[in-house]
């Protein structure tokens, strides 16, 4: 078997009679752009395909206008003011990209794979509703104080896996860069002002801890457990985020 049999045989069937039927002159193009995206840094690869590709997506995505409506269900139930415009798809598809680049460098060869899988499947254009709405849940969690974590996780079916899985990166995100600085954690009574703090951050800085913290691959599972199974993640706004007492927190 050849080697370009092989590697056109892994395309989708339309794609590789198309390529077998260019003349020369355009497969040279071809050609160009593949090593162009060989050579060209993650993120370089990124704004390309958002340059090329978001349009398509976005009139291809809001034509489930099933899932849309229930992922906007999901945000207004957990108090998240984002609502689904075309204009934050098209932020998200872009940022989808940029946050399969960042995720590239721990697991290279499989970003570009993923971009590709967005464009020409059906499932995978609707996993972008998935990563939306776990990652804006992951954006409320880093903007909650360790008190409210707290509460957060008792709530939960599996509260070990949640801890591990999300509690626990985003405290040591918040250790790391000054978030929230436990002075007296080794202090049986000590006043533990820091355990109710909440963290200063917002914006861009919030976007960019959230995708050095997490995968795209736990953002988008997040999301997709919670359409699919909606008692996979419990919330109370007023328990979660009633008033913290006053006098010292105690350990």
């Amino acid at each position: 078997m050849k080697e370009t049999d092989t590697v056109l045989g892994t395309l989708p069937i339309k794609a590789k009679e198309w390529i077998e039927s260019l003349p020369w002159e355009k497969r040279r193009y071809v050609l160009s752009l593949c090593h162009l995206m060989c050579a060209t840094p993650p993120e370089l690869q990124a704004e390309f395909l958002d340059e090329y590709t978001a349009d398509g997506l976005i009139s291809r995505i809001i034509q489930d206008r099933d899932t849309q409506q229930r992922v906007n269900s999901h945000l207004r139930q957990l108090h998240i003011k984002t609502e689904l415009s075309t204009t934050i798809i098209r932020r998200y598809i872009r940022q989808f990209y940029v946050h399969s680049a960042q995720d590239m460098r721990q697991q290279p060869g499989l970003y570009l794979e993923s971009a590709l899988k967005l464009v020409a499947s059906t499932e995978e254009r609707n996993s972008v509703f998935n990563y939306i709405l776990g990652f804006e849940l992951i954006k409320l969690m880093f903007r909650m104080s360790w008190s409210q974590h707290e509460r957060l996780y008792r709530l939960q079916i599996s509260q070990e896996d949640f801890i591990r899985q999300y509690i626990r990166p985003i405290q040591y995100a918040h250790r790391i860069n000054g978030l929230i600085v436990p002075k007296d954690e080794g202090l049986f009574f000590a006043r533990r002002a820091y355990f109710v703090q909440i963290p200063k951050i917002s914006g861009k800085r919030l976007t960019e801890l959230c995708m050095a913290t997490f995968s795209t691959d736990i953002v988008t599972n997040f999301g997709f457990s919670i359409i699919r199974h909606p008692n996979s993640f419990q919330f109370d706004y007023a328990y979660i985020y009633e008033s913290e007492p006053t006098e010292a927190i105690l350990e």
